[in-house]
């Protein structure tokens, strides 16, 4: 099944709960949480008491209710894993750079109750995936340089997805594949084609004044991937 998290990095900041409630209602699956320390990425932006704030919008009325997919670009990251886990993160994903014993890490997230995530930037080695994807629930594939919204697609990153989308599909595993950076309608079908699930999109969603109209938009593109990979 294939998920759409926006990234509140692209909202508006003055009306986050607004705009968390807004996408739910819109479609999306999960919300995406940029945590940039202005250490490790080249940006400050938000931190635990924002996502105790935004918690409870995450929850709608009628019954739907989006995950709280933290991204965390800090180092180190060990420290702020049980401040978010108590502040209802989901999902908590760091960069094994950022971590001086990665398997320690990870096994601190699932301790924490939450589903722990491994990030790796566009040049980063997979290497380390090799050796934990047992204590992985979810893998995520920068497809820009983390900091900043609003950038390009890197194309290289499908490469990457592809040799990820392997890896997880010969180890039987259930661990999804999200793909953050650049992701828009007219790219999101090769991206899914290349293997991802999950799919992280900021200004593409935020920057559109219809937000029920944009995320639709990326579930007919990916309607298009499942049943060209049906005739395949």
């Amino acid at each position: 099944m294939y998920l759409i998290a926006p990234s509140i990095l692209s909202a508006d900041f003055a009306r986050l709960g607004e705009e968390v409630t807004r996408v739910i209602d819109a479609g999306a699956d999960w919300i995406h949480f940029d945590v940039m320390d202005n250490h490790f990425v080249p940006n400050l932006t938000i931190g635990p008491a924002v996502a105790v704030a935004l918690k409870p919008y995450c929850a709608r009325p009628q019954g739907r209710r989006a995950a709280l997919d933290v991204h965390l670009m800090v180092e180190p990251v060990d420290a702020l894993i049980e401040p978010f886990a108590a502040a209802g993160a989901d999902v908590i994903s760091f960069h094994p750079e950022a971590s001086l014993h990665v398997d320690r890490t990870l096994q601190l997230i699932r301790a924490s109750g939450c589903k722990a995530g491994l990030a790796f930037n566009p040049a980063t080695p997979l290497s380390a995936l090799e050796y934990v994807l047992d204590k992985v629930d979810l893998v995520l594939i920068m497809s820009v340089n983390p900091g900043f919204g609003g950038q390009s697609f890197i194309e290289a990153a499908l490469r990457k997805i592809e040799r990820v989308r392997t890896l997880i599909d010969a180890s039987g595993l259930d661990v999804r594949l999200e793909v953050d950076g650049g992701i828009k309608v007219q790219n999101i079908q090769r991206v899914a084609a290349a293997g991802a699930d999950t799919f992280v999109a900021g200004s593409a969603i935020f920057g559109c004044a219809d937000y029920h109209a944009a995320i639709g938009a990326m579930r007919y593109e990916l309607a298009r991937s499942s049943q060209a990979s049906r005739v395949a």
